[in-house]
């Protein structure tokens, strides 16, 4: 149900892909809630999605735009003003990508050309957003920024492999440059960690499935969907949020804060 939380404020959404991206989903509540933004992703991967399905549905404009590129950045910030009317009040950062996740590499045999990428795509990516939206001045004051993280950053989970160091990182970033943009313009800058969700993104990593099993059973309340964190990161972005900034915030069923489930060690007594 629609409540116009986001009624007059303008957006940047990175990384909808297809109908599983959480942002995707975000960028569908977004809309209900009365927001308009613009949509960005890489070249390539609108090549490999259906963004263009979403512009048309979100009456939304695409930037193509390469998050690790500080040119094409700036001109996305500074395209987003001109299309939108004026300065920015929430971005959506759901970038991850990791060539030795989707090469095979095992996390003690990384290449380190591929691990630099990562770090790049996942996580430094952000900072470069960030130092972009504050060089040109681009966000209203209490303006929200928001990066999709997980806990592997916290806690080991093997096949995550580099994306786990990418997260810890991103979360650094959210905390380090949130503290600064607190201070210059009261903008707060967050990470969500949540659930581990079904997306394209998600399934490239080994043993995803179990992941997600194992989620679920460990999580009192079950693993939250990407909807559900469509739902959050609304509130994230709007005025109800206004003093939360610089944290990371757990959007997974309990699961970060549980030791052991019944129905786990009476899974672990079966013969």
């Amino acid at each position: 149900m629609a409540n116009n939380l986001l009624k007059g404020k303008r957006g940047i959404i990175f990384g909808a892909l297809n109908d599983q991206s959480i942002a995707w989903k975000v960028a569908e509540r977004a809309h209900e809630e009365g927001a308009v933004f613009v949509l960005t992703n890489a070249p390539i991967a609108m090549r490999m999605g259906e963004i263009n399905n979403l512009a048309t549905k979100t009456n939304s404009q695409v930037i193509p735009a390469d998050a690790t590129n500080v040119e094409e950045i700036d001109h996305l910030v500074a395209q987003s003003m001109e299309i939108l009317g004026g300065k920015i009040d929430f971005v959506l950062h759901s970038i991850g990508m990791s060539p030795n996740v989707r090469k095979g590499k095992h996390y003690t045999e990384s290449n380190y050309g591929y691990y630099n990428q990562t770090m790049d795509v996942s996580a430094m990516s952000l900072h470069k957003t960030l130092a972009s939206l504050y060089k040109q001045d681009a966000m209203n004051e209490w303006g929200s920024v928001v990066a999709l993280s997980y806990i592997a950053a916290q806690r080991i989970f093997p096949d995550y492999n580099d994306m786990a160091d990418a997260k810890s990182l991103l979360e650094s970033i959210a905390r380090s440059f949130g503290y600064h943009y607190g201070i210059k313009k009261k903008v707060r800058v967050n990470t969500i960690s949540q659930s581990p969700t079904v997306t394209t993104a998600g399934q490239g990593i080994k043993g995803f499935k179990e992941f997600i099993n194992f989620s679920e059973q460990m999580s009192p309340l079950g693993n939250a969907s990407g909807l559900a964190c469509a739902d959050y990161c609304v509130s994230m972005f709007s005025d109800l949020t206004r003093y939360v900034t610089m944290q990371n915030l757990f959007h997974d069923g309990g699961f970060s804060n549980t030791g052991v489930t019944q129905g786990v060690i009476e899974r672990f007594g079966e013969e």
